[in-house]
């Protein structure tokens, strides 16, 4: 299934579309543009970036080698209060390097235009409009806030990135949360160095790469100055009336679909020196992880565990009694501090002593632990939903570990960060398709994350009906897998009283009485049963002499979810799931049926999307036998018209109508 467009653009020696650059100058700008009230296309955006220019060319210091440097102008409109955010501007950069100097970042050209009595005014970003903060150890935050910015505004800004990393170029966006009119990014690369270039999203993007003649001057060790001539690949990236990046309901993370351009070197290729492959792989990512000491040496940490198995465990205990004892008891004595990450922070032993740690020390404990027992344990790093798709192997690309467990080719997922997870059901933030197992001999292999085995809603409700058009009933429902999970995370703190009028609210008025669940935090291997006794009059309707019911009472689907005419990103469910229900009806004495609604039974998606419904009538009894299965937790934009109709169609089914009449 294709979820998003993934470009690979070679940077050959290939003529492409062409597109001459729109005439943009710093410091001009227009009447015009300030009396601009509203977007011409997007009449509701806030804000809009009238233009963004980008370059990334080389420099070359002699004591260094080739420098890049990254350099982008945006003039940004701003429309209304919502959009004075966008005066604030924040650019990360990397200061972690081992063997390299530090990223140099500086804004320049800083100006604020308002129009005031038929006047342009200006009013520059004076030092005290540009700080710097550190994030951690390895990044640091520049941030610009403009001055003087109002709904009218126009604001412009440059700023160069300076890095010897020739790795990887920063990411070009394209696409924002507001418009952009005009989008413009060029590359101007020595013969020396090639690139592997991803374009990603859906905008489209016209792109011309030609070969000319390429020159920087450098002082030498002596001081004088000399100049360097080579070819270099010039390239071109043009977008126009880009459409703002807007949230949409039922998706993953919307920055995965984001349009934005990213670089990274594949290869050199020097003067009279080898070829030197710079490409790098998943495996040998993994293999890099390993080796630091934050993570594999932490692994190799057992002693501090050695007496707590083995009062923990019995010479009997099977393998999965092990495993269940051991995830008990290290998501029942760990608290997570909220931190992500696959390394170590202050180390599994302190972590432990203190019973707090970040997700990779308490993972690594479990790991330990298991290990300790005999039962195959080993590391699976992930990138979280929020932290985004991978779109290069490298070791940025992940921010979060779990543990997989082999017992007998039985392989299992396990997270003991949060307190009501359990075997291969992890947070649903690391649902993001696949992650990466390492294990101690170096190999590495990719995991599949998503689930496959469907989460059940099974519901069952015996009700009669009196000839007021009450319904009275009792309820039991029983929630497997992620939806007891989600349920769990939601409710399982919450008070009784106040989860039973969550119900009723959410049932359009239903009195529910002698609530009952099991599961909600004891044994989480086990499924969530829920029961109840419930009476309601909004579920039916009288009109003369007939009785109007819907069928699924207060389960019915009033309105479709999917009303957008088209969409571009794909629906995101999050796991499969099948949801049952059985409603046995009791009709009031001095009744008949006039009519039920006929059955259906849909499918879409090749299988992957069912709906069955059926009515049966017996005596004064009616029993609805109703289930939904989805198999997919993905479905994708070019399917998006078959879910909507799909889905449309389960609506229009369970807002037909039981009609009974009087004898």
């Amino acid at each position: 299934m294709k979820l998003f467009r993934l470009k690979v653009i070679l940077v050959a020696f290939l003529m492409v579309t062409s597109m001459k650059a729109q005439e943009f100058k710093t410091g001009r700008i227009s009447v015009l543009e300030l009396q601009e009230k509203k977007h011409p296309i997007d009449t509701s955006a806030p804000a809009a970036i009238l233009y963004k220019k980008g370059r990334t060319f080389f420099t070359y210091d002699i004591k260094k080698g080739f420098v890049m440097n990254h350099e982008f102008t945006y003039r940004i409109k701003i429309y209304k209060k919502g959009g004075l955010s966008w005066a604030n501007f924040e650019v990360p950069y990397y200061i972690g390097y081992e063997n390299l100097s530090d990223e140099m970042l500086s804004f320049s050209d800083a100006v604020t235009y308002n129009l005031e009595n038929g006047d342009v005014i200006k009013t520059k970003l004076n030092s005290e409009g540009v700080f710097k903060t550190k994030i951690n150890d390895d990044w640091k935050m520049a941030k610009l806030s403009m001055p003087n910015v109002k709904a009218g505004s126009v604001i412009e800004f440059s700023y160069l990135l300076k890095s010897e990393n020739l790795v990887r170029f920063p990411v070009c966006d394209f696409q924002y949360t507001i418009p952009v009119n005009y989008a413009e990014y060029k590359t101007e690369i020595p013969e020396y160095y090639i690139y592997k270039t991803i374009l990603k999203g859906y905008v489209d993007v016209k792109s011309d790469s030609k070969v000319n003649q390429g020159s920087v001057s450098f002082a030498n060790e002596y001081g004088q100055t000399r100049l360097m001539t080579y070819k270099q690949i010039s390239s071109s990236y043009i977008a126009k009336d880009v459409p703002a990046l807007k949230e949409e309901e039922f998706v993953d993370n919307i920055r995965n679909y984001q349009c934005s351009l990213h670089n990274e070197l594949e290869r050199t290729r020097f003067p009279e020196q080898p070829v030197k492959d710079y490409s790098v792989t998943w495996e040998g990512v993994a293999k890099t992880i390993f080796e630091n000491k934050n993570f594999g040496n932490q692994l190799a940490e057992i002693n501090y565990l050695v007496n707590d198995v083995k009062l923990l465990l019995k010479s009997e205990d099977s393998k999965d009694e092990r495993l269940k004892k051991i995830f008990k008891f290290v998501q029942e004595k760990m608290n997570w501090n909220q931190e992500y990450g696959y390394y170590a922070d202050k180390g599994v032993v302190k972590a432990y002593e203190e019973r707090t740690g970040n997700a990779a020390e308490i993972n690594f404990i479990l790991i330990s632990m298991l290990r300790l027992a005999g039962v195959e344990a080993n590391p699976v790093l992930i990138s979280t939903i929020n932290h985004g798709i991978p779109v290069f192997p490298g070791r940025t690309v992940f921010n979060y570990v779990v543990a997989m467990v082999d017992i007998d080719g039985k392989l299992i997922l396990l997270d003991a960060t949060h307190k009501y997870t359990t075997q291969n059901i992890l947070p649903l933030n690391a649902l993001n398709w696949t992650g990466r197992l390492i294990k101690a001999d170096g190999t590495s292999q990719e995991v599949n994350l998503l689930p496959s085995v469907p989460s059940v809603v099974n519901c069952n409700v015996m009700a009669k009906i009196d000839a007021s058009g009450k319904i009275t009933g009792d309820l039991r429902s029983r929630k497997t897998n992620y939806e007891a999970y989600s349920y769990r995370e939601k409710f399982a703190q919450t008070n009784t009283d106040n989860y039973v009028e969550r119900i009723e609210n959410s049932y359009n008025g239903v009195e529910i009485s002698n609530y009952e669940v099991k599961n909600k935090n004891e044994d989480l291997l086990e499924p969530v049963d829920e029961s109840f006794t419930f009476q309601s009059v909004n579920h039916t309707e009288i009109i003369g002499k007939e009785f109007f019911i819907n069928p699924m009472l207060f389960f019915t689907m009033n309105k479709n979810p999917f009303l957008q005419e088209n969409r571009k990103m794909p629906v995101y469910f999050g796991y499969p799931t099948q949801k049952k229900y059985m409603i046995n009806l009791e009709i009031p004495e001095g009744f008949e049926v006039e009519s039920i609604p006929n059955g259906i039974n849909l499918s879409a998606g090749d299988g992957a999307l069912t709906f069955k419904c059926f009515l049966v009538k017996n005596d004064n009894r009616i029993q609805i036998a109703v289930q939904t299965e989805f198999k997919k937790t993905m479905v994708s934009a070019e399917d998006y018209s078959m879910l909507k109709d799909f889905y449309q169609k389960i609506v229009d089914k369970e807002k037909e109508k039981i009609v009974l009449k009087k004898i």
